[in-house]
């Protein structure tokens, strides 16, 4: 017996009339019920139905299909009038796109807002605060719905149960707290009163988080949920790259600190005073293989606080390792590069920075680059895959559909012709047993015909069964007879 047969479930109301009207249960869901037999029966008084098939929403958090509960908010089925509409309209491919297009142009309000000291306003920003309002009520509106269609938070598929619906619930839920605070704190007599700050009551800080309502376009672009799962997927491997990085700078700090300790602090000074003879002074060395102080009346001395305002240097451990970062990120590693040259020379310096970017920068940065190329790579493909599962599903329910019915029609026209032959039949025995009425009468009319052609004036029997004489039936003698009657 298949799936479709178990679930004892009436065959679908958009079938044709006949096909319903039968007297006899038919079978729903493929071959077995179509071609009659043992298979194909089924128990008087037990209805079949094809197990039921759920829609699949295309681009919601993401990522595969909606599967509805059986109850939201503990009392809305799935055939109650309400939550149908509400998962019709939440379902409609243009209220995703009023959305999204709400969602820009709150975007849009939000950059073109000037914000002023103290309660200063202008009326722009009045308007603004207005437009706020609107854009207030679509959000809330299309929360509601997604709740009633979706249920809160008790179903896995919930509204809650996803992260960026939580982000857009969140963000509703502070908006409709700040606009109720605000006119509970608005006095009616503050003439002067703006909406960007209500009277007796500073919401500014809860209506900082306005600016996290252009997140909500990550929940209605796929692509953007390929790219932050990607980055979520690719924490704990990012983790373990960054292990290696502070390793890195751990080491080559320690490097730095054993060669290049106090060598930032000398620069060229005049002769006897403390005044530096250059305009963007760098670092020099007294003797070596440096860079030396050329001007008359100029000498290199130390006291200096370090190029970079004191901060590129590697006189403890925690300024080596910014000076390290600075380098492995290739943010000016070449004047700290040159800077350590004038101080000591150039040998040194070359081996430990060149080194330096190519193995830190080169290749243990580059390895972020890599896994997270990875792991968008692996989202990518489970997008596609999702979404060329859910073409095949939508396709094989599809055909699966249109051969149920042609399954339905067939077994209908066979019943229909079933019952034609049936009463062909009852009008052929009908027929037959007339016939064999008429048939011993038609027998004894063509026998008593041809006793009358063979025998005469004889009186004979017409029963063909005795084919004896009977003397009641003797034929009167010829009138043309000569001898007297006794």
């Amino acid at each position: 017996m298949s799936e479709s047969e178990e679930n004892g479930e009436g065959p679908p109301k958009d079938l044709p009339p006949f096909a319903q009207a039968m007297g006899q249960p038919l079978g729903w869901g493929g071959s077995d019920g179509a071609g009659g037999g043992a298979g194909g029966g089924t128990p008087p008084g037990q209805r079949q139905r094809r197990p039921p098939h759920p829609k699949h929403k295309g681009a919601q958090g993401g990522s595969g299909g909606v599967h509805r509960s059986p109850r939201a908010l503990f009392c809305l089925r799935l055939n109650n009038p309400v939550r149908r509409a509400a998962i019709s309209i939440v379902e409609w491919k243009p209220f995703d796109i009023l959305i999204l297009a709400t969602i820009f142009a709150n975007c849009v309000a939000l950059g073109v807002y000037i914000p002023f000291p103290e309660d200063d306003s202008n009326a722009a920003n009045h308007n603004l605060e207005q437009v706020e309002y609107v854009f207030l009520i679509i959000f809330t509106v299309e929360t509601f719905l997604k709740i009633i269609a979706y249920g809160l938070v008790l179903h896995p598929s919930a509204y809650i149960r996803n992260g960026w619906n939580l982000l857009d619930f969140v963000i509703v839920i502070v908006g409709l707290f700040s606009v109720i605070l605000e006119q509970v704190s608005h006095k009616p007599g503050d003439a002067h009163h703006m909406s960007g700050k209500p009277g007796g009551f500073d919401v500014k800080a809860l209506r900082a988080f306005r600016v996290l309502r252009p997140l909500r376009l990550v929940s209605g672009v796929p692509s953007l949920h390929i790219v932050l799962n990607s980055i979520m997927k690719a924490m704990v491997p990012l983790l373990h790259i960054a292990l290696l990085v502070l390793f890195v700078i751990i080491i080559y700090a320690i490097i730095g600190l054993e060669l290049f300790i106090g060598r930032m602090h000398k620069t060229c000074f005049f002769i006897g005073s403390d005044l530096e003879s250059e305009d963007d002074p760098s670092p020099c060395a007294f003797s070596g293989h440096g860079r030396a102080c050329l001007q008359n009346n100029t000498e290199c001395r130390g006291r200096w606080e370090g190029p970079n305002g004191g901060i590129t240097n590697f006189d403890n451990f925690f300024f080596a390792m910014l000076t390290v970062f600075q380098c492995i990120t290739m943010e000016g590693w070449t004047d700290v590069l040159y800077w350590m040259q004038d101080a000591m020379g150039h040998e040194l310096p070359w081996i430990y920075f060149v080194s330096l970017v190519i193995f830190g920068s080169f290749f243990v940065l580059n390895l972020v680059l890599g896994v997270l190329s990875g792991e968008f790579s692996k989202e990518r493909e489970k997008a596609k895959a999702r979404g060329d599962f859910q073409k095949l599903r939508e396709k094989q329910q599809l055909e699966e559909d249109l051969r149920g019915y042609m399954d339905w029609i067939t077994q209908a026209e066979d019943l229909q012709g079933d019952d034609d032959e049936g009463e062909h039949e009852k009008h052929r025995l009908t027929a037959e047993e007339l016939m064999g009425k008429r048939k011993p009468r038609l027998k004894w009319l063509r026998h008593a015909s041809h006793s009358t052609d063979t025998h005469g004036g004889m009186g004979w029997d017409p029963n063909p069964n005795t084919g004896t004489p009977n003397p009641k039936y003797r034929d009167p003698k010829p009138l043309n007879s000569g001898t007297p009657n006794p």
